[in-house]
């Protein structure tokens, strides 16, 4: 199964959009590709990347399985998607093996 490509900049659940910070160098459509751990906008909500076969920089690449998140800063006091954030965008045209 292939699926977008999760970058930087690409909207989470919560309205967040992903920082990405595991990766400097690995781009899709000129935005550097989420791995891992990335955290999002709203503060924390570390990815967890779905991708067990691809690689940036040593980790993990993240892709819109969706794939999910660690709690952000916003949770708990307003509790709902940003307590457990995940992958609501990507590449229109780049796509990853999950």
């Amino acid at each position: 199964m292939t699926v977008p490509v999760h970058r930087d900049g690409d909207s989470r659940t919560c309205g967040a959009t992903t920082s990405v910070s595991g990766n400097s160098t690995v781009f899709a459509n000129g935005v550097l590709i989420s791995v891992d751990d990335d955290p999002n906008s709203h503060g924390g909500g570390a990815l967890s990347a779905g991708s067990n076969n691809v690689f940036c920089e040593g980790s993990a690449v993240v892709n819109n399985s969706p794939d999910g998140a660690a709690a952000d800063d916003l949770c708990p006091s307003l509790a709902g998607a940003h307590c457990s954030p995940a992958t609501a965008g990507g590449s229109p045209d780049v796509f990853v093996g999950d």
